[in-house]
């Protein structure tokens, strides 16, 4: 009789079950999965900081330039709402670009991709654009980081440049899922 936590049974137990869900230990692709995921939630935080920055300066920009009503001025300054509506649009713009790449698909362990492409490169040719993502992301945080909301507007050309580069790259890394050759 063998004791009951022995690691051999355990481990053969365990490694048919992962074998049985698909799931291998000692292949690359797994790592090169979980690495793709990694490096995807990276790149939505350093985004999530962006929007932060984008939205906390939106709010303090409103309450220094938008005065309340009065009978004098019953309407805001045009520059000043159109100022505050940039801002409100980047931060909304790298949310949502945010969450496409973390959300962004990677290849499924299965047969059919198996069949049509090889895993391993598609999967590294994911993380390399990945990495390319979180390039982009950190010279994008670069950007927004320590500006107010006037600053901010006098960069929202390079914002817009930042978020650009940030959807081509998304792009190609999409294109290498639906080509079949890949």
């Amino acid at each position: 009789m063998t004791d009951f936590y022995d690691a051999g049974p355990l481990r053969a137990a365990a490694n048919t079950l992962f074998l049985g869900w698909g799931y291998d230990f000692y292949k690359s692709t797994n790592q090169l999965r979980a690495d793709d995921q990694l490096i995807r939630a990276k790149v939505g935080q350093l985004l999530g900081f962006v929007q932060a920055d984008l939205a906390a300066a939106e709010t303090a920009f409103r309450r220094t330039n938008i005065a309340p009503p009065t009978r004098a001025a019953p309407f805001p300054d045009p520059a000043a709402v159109a100022g505050a509506k940039t801002l409100e649009r980047l931060a909304r713009e790298v949310g949502t670009l945010g969450g496409r790449i973390t959300a962004a698909p990677a290849p499924s362990p299965d047969r059919m991709t198996d069949r049509y492409r090889d895993e391993g490169e598609t999967l590294t040719y994911l993380r390399d654009h990945d990495r390319v993502l979180v390039g982009q992301a950190a010279l994008l945080r670069n950007v927004v980081e320590g500006k107010d909301g006037a600053g901010l507007l006098a960069a929202a050309s390079e914002i817009d440049e930042g978020l650009t580069a940030l959807r081509r790259t998304l792009e190609t890394r999409a294109s290498a899922l639906t080509s079949a050759t890949r």
